[in-house]
């Protein structure tokens, strides 16, 4: 199952024409596309689903979301190689 997951958006840059941001997601940050939020500001919380942010939510739903992730297993993706880096 693909699930969009809530991340804290930190940084916002632009390359070769589009909107890209910086996403934290409980301490791993991730590139994610902003096109389809551009509206997003640093400080907001999305929801990423396979590199995009799909949806700008409030840092409570954010909060609850996460919760309910974590609980079914679903943020081991995320930490995913870091070792390697």
């Amino acid at each position: 199952m693909c699930l969009a997951i809530p991340g804290e958006l930190v940084e916002l840059v632009e390359k070769h024409g589009l909107r890209f941001g910086k996403v934290r997601f409980a301490g791993v940050s991730r590139e994610v596309c902003m096109e389809y939020q551009p509206q997003a500001q640093i400080g907001d919380f999305v929801l990423v689903h396979v590199g995009f942010a799909i949806s700008t939510i409030d840092r409570e739903e954010a909060a609850k979301a996460w919760e309910v992730l974590e609980a079914l297993g679903q943020t081991e993706e995320l930490r995913d190689g870091l070792e390697e880096r």
